[in-house]
């Protein structure tokens, strides 16, 4: 355990108690249904509504998730894979969608020399320096200057730039999302806390870990267990942009010496936006090739579909609230995007052009003028009470008995697994491409038809 840390934990009880002080006299963050924006981490929202029973609205609906199996690969097929983000970008014939290398940071005593090239996500990057030292920029959250193993942080390094020492060994994870992306480069195992419960998890590496005492609980992001991270030397702390509305929680685990990184992943909005920060990670752990040659495999899936004629036929995602209304997808969201690759046309394209969240609850009324001749209702499992059957939509609201879709039999539902399964987003496309094209549905990994 490093010994600086082990100083600091003297005076846990009384930050325990401050911070617990603190939370009691603020409405701050206090209901996932309050709180929850467009942007805020799934997995972390999902976990509010798991312990709180109270409805989410939002955009926790929809991380994708779980480990692509990927065991399977032949030998031609790993060999033929870009190893890096360069190759892969050039073989998929794009531009990298990041910044240009003059807009790298200066950093004293360094010299940027590269720049991690990007096809979908917007929200972040990396910058290669000298001397091995990188730097994530996450706009609008913060800087992160990764410093190799060995060596220190260069003299006068702007005080705004987060820190952080590799190797890094310790990760108490809260950001749900990121989990499947850590398993999908085989890094799994440097997660050693997490901060989902194991009944929390619907993906199969996280509930493994817990089972076998390679990982454990240490709390929720709001109320984490900080006896456990500095026991366990913690050396990164990954948030949700759920810690935003407890920054006393951020302050304590940065006032004992941890480094905390908060994924904004959940303002992608590209197909494979959510899912490229696996490469953010393949960074942090320097398995940047895994990483990229893990995301080249998705864009396969992507490539495939690019120049699928659309079809024409138009599809509701939505779930309905314990009160009535409906939870709807905007254009600022990945779900339509993935729709139109799939072939098909989101109902509700267009019409919320001044809504800047990625969802937006409506009433039954306007749901049913919208969507009654929709020719797909995919009902979103992944906060709700899953659906049994076409009869368990019903008994939300008669209505939907003059739906088209349930009339012809085409209602479908994604299922819990989706929301955590963010190295499978292109897979989700796929599942809609087969809805759509009425395609072998034994194929399906996320979609389910409804029987009546």
């Amino acid at each position: 355990m490093k010994y600086w840390r082990k100083l600091t934990a003297i005076l846990l009880a009384f930050a325990i108690f401050l911070t617990a002080c603190g939370g009691a006299g603020s409405d701050n963050g206090t209901s996932a249904a309050e709180t929850e924006s467009a942007a805020e981490s799934q997995g972390a929202l999902i976990s509010e509504k798991q312990e709180s029973g109270e409805e989410n609205v939002s955009e926790a609906a929809n991380e994708a998730q779980e480990e692509n199996a990927e065991e399977g690969k032949s030998e031609d097929t790993a060999s033929s894979t870009p190893a890096t983000a360069a190759e892969a970008n050039a073989a998929a014939g794009k531009e990298a969608t990041n910044a240009d290398l003059s807009e790298a940071p200066e950093i004293p005593g360094l010299t940027a020399e590269s720049v991690l090239p990007l096809r979908y996500a917007t929200c972040f990057n990396v910058f290669y320096y000298s001397d091995g030292y990188k730097l994530i920029d996450v706009p609008t959250s913060a800087q992160y200057l990764l410093i190799p193993e060995g060596k220190e942080a260069p003299e006068g390094l702007d005080e705004n730039i987060v820190q952080i020492q590799e190797p890094i060994e310790s990760i108490y994870l809260a950001a749900t999302s990121a989990m499947a992306l850590f398993d999908a480069i085989d890094s799994i195992d440097k997660v050693t806390m997490s901060g989902t419960s194991e009944g929390g998890w619907y993906i199969d590496a996280p509930n493994e870990a817990l089972e076998s005492g390679a990982m454990v609980y240490a709390g929720k992001y709001s109320e984490p267990d900080y006896e456990t991270m500095i026991a366990k030397d913690c050396d990164l702390a990954i948030e949700s942009t759920m810690i935003l509305h407890t920054p006393e929680v951020q302050e304590m685990i940065e006032g004992i010496g941890i480094p905390v990184f908060i994924d904004r992943s959940a303002y992608e909005t590209g197909p494979l936006g959510r899912t490229e920060w696996v490469k953010l990670y393949g960074v942090m752990m320097n398995k940047d090739d895994d990483a990229n040659a893990f995301f080249a495999e998705q864009q396969k899936i992507i490539d495939a579909l690019e120049d699928f004629p659309n079809t024409g036929k138009t599809v509701a995602y939505f779930s309905v609230n314990t009160d009535g209304s409906v939870v709807v997808r905007t254009n600022n969201d990945y779900i339509p995007a993935m729709i139109d690759l799939a072939g098909g046309v989101y109902a509700f394209d267009g019409m919320f052009p001044n809504v800047t969240s990625s969802t937006s609850s409506i009433s039954m009324e306007q749901f049913y003028a919208t969507a009654l001749d929709a020719d797909y209702l995919v009902y979103n499992a992944t906060i709700e009470e899953a659906l049994g059957s076409i009869e368990d939509l019903v008994a939300k609201d008669e209505v939907f008995k003059d739906f088209k879709a349930v009339e012809e039999g085409n209602v479908w539902q994604v299922d819990k697994t989706a929301y955590q399964s963010t190295d499978k987003l292109a897979n989700l496309i796929l599942d809609f491409n087969i809805m759509i094209t009425d395609g072998d549905e034994s194929q399906l990994m996320f979609l389910k038809k409804l029987d009546k």
